[in-house]
């Protein structure tokens, strides 16, 4: 007969201590002493949501939990070790044990443990973006695909493709018809790279990071007994920023929770806004029906904004219809303005007043220039902004990317440019030729010494052709196609005898050669091309070439300082931000500019037509205004100058016509320059 015997809980030093009723809102108090079982928290903006998630670790802590039996899931490094410390700072308890990390770091440990049964060891090794382009090369010569006079995706594409794959649970066919369509006639050689590349990455005991996701959900679902010890481990699960899941990392929550664990999932759904990388807001929408037993709970009050700015950011997310409704609450007093509604001339005027309102902030209202944003929707939105900042000596931080003139893809294009005017240009020469597939190094010294070994390089003014002295030059067999459509291109760049105007430049560089060779060098075509097409618009008001590259190249050194002797940053600074990079963050000031229909919402979304699409821009919107603490502007150009069209009278945006007239102050931009 069996003898029953019991195991104590050993002292653990003692409870926190806290006071949860006191020391949280009454909606977090719920949340947070929830009883065990599927709980969804949709916490609104600003409405402490870390705070929620770390006091319901230590809430389970002091009812006896062990730490070893919790599992708390982030999405970055930094949100992890808040929380971790956080949760230290709270109890007195050893909290070593608590598995707490990103979904990544969480499935490398457990990786690490059991590798061996997907044909892994467990020293396999990681691969970051470099590792994976390094390995895609070998793989994509591996599988001798004839690419000869069409372009092939690069390794950072097809990196992107495959990703895209796996994240979202779409298949190879499906992500190129509506990611990459021009990349359809590869589809069956993209298709061999793939399964070559899952096969290599075994051979040579390495993964990336999408498979310390994807590897960790295959482990568990293949060895069930495996599954019942991490059921059996983690009697209680928490998840953070839940509305950016993918499929993967809704599979693999699913999985681990069963029948018997409790589950906590904390986001809000207003602020999904990364479907494009793989995010999956339908697992939060849907999370009450795959748990018909999980308990529903708000957290409202919001700690960040003053009320001006929370009545106008309700009435945004309204029209949404996908979405858990509710209706964030100022815990603040009332503040001195609202909201401010901007419509200025053109989008050099919107620099100047966003420009000129910066300094009346920081000299006659004594707010520092860290506490101010500006916002846009794309990056290449920031140019006339950058400049006028510049011009004006106001330091500035950009988090959405390099500074505009710093970027890969404007280089290239000045480039071209610069070689015309200067056929002594060797930098600019050899830059310009390597973008052409199955030129490199040698290749490029090889046509550079022919070039400048002709009667042309050696003329002065203007040519009258580059053809028919670059179609004489030893161009690679695989770069044949491509060397002649480079050669008809640079006789574009002279007319009548003169060199054209810059922006007619920028198009027949763009059209001719570089938008082919985007379309299969970056993953993020479409943004680079936006670039490109603001520096057209720029191009506008310059007749003369030379002045124009002038320009560029004080503000490349402005940004870069090419001399090696920046000084060190200033460190009040305004940020310059898009508003996915955005997410997360406060500032006391906010600018949100190019509120127009194209611009915000962008133009793709518009032209799709796709209500879905749409109302992820409006919750980008939303994501937007509710960064600001005190004082909102929302400006827009009414006039575009563009390329080749003239000047096209700008919608505002259509997101602006769901906010109130009673919410928004208009102000009416005067004066001149």
């Amino acid at each position: 007969m069996a003898r029953d015997y019991q195991l104590k809980r050993p002292a653990s030093g003692g409870t926190s201590g806290i006071d949860y009723a006191a020391e949280l809102n009454e909606q977090q108090y719920a949340a947070v002493s929830a009883p065990p079982g599927r709980s969804l928290v949709i916490a609104g903006a600003g409405s402490g949501k870390t705070r929620t998630l770390t006091y319901r670790v230590a809430y389970l802590l002091d009812q006896g939990v062990e730490p070893k039996n919790i599992l708390l899931l982030t999405f970055t490094n930094k949100a992890s070790k808040e929380m971790m410390d956080r949760v230290r700072s709270l109890v007195p308890q050893d909290v070593s044990d608590l598995w707490g990390g990103t979904f990544h770091s969480i499935g490398n440990r457990m990786l690490r443990r059991h590798a061996d049964e997907l044909g892994f060891t467990r020293s396999f090794s990681i691969m970051d973006r470099d590792d994976q382009k390094s390995l895609m090369n070998t793989v994509i010569a591996a599988c001798e695909i004839d690419t000869q006079g069409k372009r092939f995706p690069k390794p950072d594409v097809l990196i992107s493709i495959f990703s895209l794959v796996v994240n979202t649970n779409d298949t190879l066919e499906e992500i190129v018809e509506f990611r990459y369509p021009y990349f359809e006639e590869w589809l069956e050689e993209i298709r061999r790279v793939e399964k070559a590349y899952r096969k290599k990455k075994i051979q040579i005991n390495s993964m990336d990071f999408d498979d310390l996701l994807v590897l960790t959900l295959q482990l568990l679902q293949k060895d069930s007994e495996l599954l019942r010890l991490y059921r059996k481990k983690f009697r209680y699960i928490l998840v953070d920023e839940y509305q950016d899941t993918n499929h993967v990392q809704c599979e693999l929550i699913d999985l681990l929770v069963g029948e018997g664990q409790s589950l906590m999932v904390v986001g809000d759904d207003a602020q999904s806004i990364y479907s494009w990388r793989g995010a999956d807001m339908g697992n939060i929408l849907g999370f009450p029906e795959r748990y018909a037993d999980a308990e529903v709970y708000r957290i409202e009050t919001n700690y960040r904004s003053v009320p001006e700015i929370l009545s106008l950011s309700n009435a945004a997310i309204r029209a949404n219809r996908k979405q858990f409704n509710k209706e964030l609450k100022a815990a603040r007093a009332s503040g001195v303005t609202l909201p401010a509604l901007v419509p200025v001339e053109d989008p050099t005027t919107q620099a100047q007043f966003v420009a000129q309102r910066i300094l009346d902030f920081r000299d006659e209202e004594g707010i520092e220039l860290e506490d101010i944003a500006i916002l846009y929707r794309a990056h290449h939105q920031s140019l006339e902004l950058q400049m006028e900042l510049t011009s004006r000596g106001i330091p500035f931080q950009i988090t959405s990317g390099l500074r505009f003139f710093e970027q890969v893809h404007i280089k290239d294009v000045g480039a071209f440019m610069r070689f015309v005017v200067n056929r002594k240009d060797e930098v600019s020469f050899k830059r310009m030729v390597m973008l052409l597939p199955g030129v490199g190094a040698k290749s490029a010294d090889k046509l550079w010494a022919g070039w400048g070994a002709s009667d042309l390089a050696k003329e002065e003014g203007v040519p009258k052709s580059f053809s028919e002295t670059l179609l004489a030059l030893p161009a690679p067999k695989k770069a044949q196609q491509q060397w002649e459509q480079l050669a008809h291109t640079m006789d574009e760049l002279v007319v009548g005898g003169e060199f054209a105007r810059p922006s007619d430049m920028i198009f027949s560089i763009l059209e001719g050669v570089y938008d082919d060779y985007m379309r299969g060098s970056f993953d993020n075509y479409e943004n680079r091309r936006q670039d490109i097409e603001q520096l057209m618009s720029y191009g506008q008001g310059f007749n003369d070439v030379l002045e124009f590259l002038a320009q560029l190249s004080l503000m490349s050194a402005v940004d870069g300082d090419p001399s090696g002797s920046r000084a060190e940053p200033d460190p009040e600074q305004v940020t310059l931000s898009s508003v996915h990079q955005a997410k997360g963050l406060e500032w006391k000031v906010v600018f949100v500019i190019w509120l127009t229909d194209g611009m915000f919402p962008n133009g793709r979304v518009l032209e799709a037509d796709d209500e879905d699409m749409l109302e992820e821009e409006r919750r980008l919107f939303y994501v937007a205004i509710t960064r600001a603490m005190n004082e909102l502007y929302m400006v827009y150009p009414q006039i575009n100058p563009k390329s080749y069209t003239g000047d096209v009278i700008q919608r505002p945006s259509r997101f602006l016509d769901d906010c109130p007239a009673e919410l928004m102050e208009e102000w009416r931009v005067g004066g001149s320059w």
